[in-house]
Parts: structure tokens; sequence; C-alpha cells
């Protein structure tokens, strides 16, 4: 190893970490506590260690330069490496504690916030930082290990991964009350083809799903619009843009209110199960194999909170 790379700090480190996730040197320098000539200072002599600039101006914008993105990934491993020590030192000492790094697919958010908040009833000093995003990019993520875990209803087959199925997500077919579909006591899915669909982004599991599903059954839908969300697929649906096939999760607080019916589609719900997952080989933190282990030993907790989530959605 290059001597002068053991010269480096953590604060040295701090401060780069800072400048990459704000493109900024006084948006760092606010964040940090620090001036900005301090900011400067320090990338300066982070840089005479590396011997490599770290960062372009190009115009008046901030790009990390080759050399910046491998310093990021690996001061990734530094400090994830610190804080699995910190959460084996509380562990040895009877408790647990520290982050846990969710990536979620999106179909998931309105379900995982209730999971997380019963397995912090167990584990109080346990945090979370949760981030929503469509399958395509969880299963980028996946790639670069940036998380501790992920949740996702379509594994990939062509990753070493270890995954737990834990609960059936169901998509449902959703109008407003006042839609013609919504006065039906039964129908099917090719009764839905007269109507626009909406649909999600490309890269959503859920689109990939009901494509698939609909590509099954022979159901083809000529007038679709795409909406890069649930919510405003949700808020399309509302307005009366159309009907949409959404997990029934998401819309259980429209279908309680009765600003949404569930249509008595023959055919559905669809079910895909999350399932949540990590590459075979990653070493867990404490904190990533408690919430695995949880998931994996409390079926009835997950139930019950399904069960919830059940009763509120056919109670509209």
């Amino acid at each position: 190893m290059r001597k002068s790379l053991m010269r480096m700090t953590f604060r040295q480190l701090q401060v780069f970490r800072s400048v990459c996730s704000n493109l900024s040197y006084s948006r760092a320098a606010e964040e940090m506590s620090l001036t900005q000539p301090a900011v400067s200072l320090q990338i300066r002599q982070l840089e005479d260690l590396i011997g490599e600039p770290l960062f372009d101006y190009v115009g008046k914008k901030l790009y990390l330069t080759e050399t910046a993105e491998v310093l990021l990934r690996a001061s990734d491993d530094v400090f994830g490496r610190l804080e699995s020590l910190d959460m084996q030192l509380a562990d040895l000492q009877g408790r647990l504690q520290g982050q846990l790094s969710l990536a979620i697919e999106s179909s998931a958010k309105y379900f995982i916030p209730h999971l997380f908040a019963s397995f912090r009833r167990e584990y109080p000093e346990v945090s979370l930082k949760m981030s929503v995003t469509n399958h395509a990019q969880v299963v980028k993520r996946l790639s670069s290990n940036r998380d501790d875990l992920m949740i996702l209803s379509r594994v990939p087959t062509d990753m070493d991964l270890e995954f737990l199925p834990f609960l059936n997500n169901p998509i449902i077919a959703v109008a407003p009350v006042d839609h013609p579909l919504s006065q039906l006591e039964r129908l099917s899915l090719q009764d839905l083809t007269a109507w626009p669909l909406l649909m999600r982004e490309s890269g959503s599991a859920t689109r990939l799903a009901c494509e698939e599903f609909c590509h099954q059954k022979r159901a083809h839908f000529p007038n679709t619009l795409e909406i890069a969300s649930m919510e405003g697929q949700l808020e399309g649906v509302l307005a009366g843009l159309g009907v949409a096939m959404l997990p029934r999760h998401a819309v259980r607080r429209e279908l309680e209110s009765g600003a949404l019916r569930e249509l008595p589609v023959a055919e559905l719900p669809l079910y895909r199960s999350w399932c949540l997952a990590h590459p075979r080989s990653k070493y867990l933190s404490p904190v990533a194999q408690a919430f695995f282990n949880y998931v994996r030993d409390n079926r009835s907790v997950i139930n019950s909170l399904a069960e919830r989530f059940a009763a509120s959605a056919s109670a509209g």
C-alpha cells in the first residue's frame, strides 16, 4: 500500500463524502459546520495524498472524477465497516444498535414502515434509512452493494442471492366509485380493455407483472397512459383518466374511504411475493442479520399486519 494513503484521515473522507453528496463546497461546508476555505483545504490535501484530482468544474457544476468515484466506493466500505464495528461492540454489550439500510420497491413502501415499527419495538436503538424506487433501480443498487437488504417482488435469476419470500403482494384493478365498471357485480379482465389503462414506467415490477399477466390472458389494452409513480396513477384514476392495476396495499385508504372501488375481476387479484434479499456472499451487519431473522421467524406478526391492511381495504 502507498504510504501516502496511510496519512489519509477520517475527517478528510467525511468532508469528501459531503462534497460528493452535495456537489457543492459551500453546501458541504454548511453541512460539516466548516468554512468553505477549510473544505477546500481538506480536499486539496486529499488530492495531494492520492495524486489525482477529485472534482471537475464544467460550467458552474461540480462533477466527480473517475478517481473520486473509486474513492467514494472505498469510503463506503470504510464507514460501513465502522458502522458494523459499532454494532458488534453494542452486541457484545448485550444491545443491538445502529442503522438498517433498506432499498425497497415502491409497491412495498406502504407496508414496510409498519413491519419496521414492529421490529423496532424489540430493538428501539435501531434506526432506518429506506430508499424507495422502482424494481430496476433496486437491482442496480443491489449490484453496487449500496444497502444492507433489499425488498423486491421479482428476484433476479442471474444473481447469487439469499432471498426470503415473506408476504403476498395482491395486485387489483381499481376505478372511481362512479365509473360504469364499478356498478357491475362481476367482470372479466377483457371487460377492462375498453377503457384507458394507467400504467407505471418501464422498470417497474408492478408494470412488468401486469403486462405479463395481461399477455397470458390475451387481454390487450389499446389505450394506455404512462404515469411514473403509484401516487400519480392513483390521482389519475380519481380524476377519471382510466382504470389501473395497483397493489391493494397502495390503495387501502382510498378503498376504505369509498373514493375507489376494487373491481370484481374474475382473474384478479394477481399475486406476487415480496422477498427480502441480499447477495449470498455479503457480510450482514448485526442489525441487518437481526432484521432478516425477525422477518423469517415472525410470520404471525407479518400476517397480522397484512390482515389489518386487508381489513381496511375490505371495509371500503
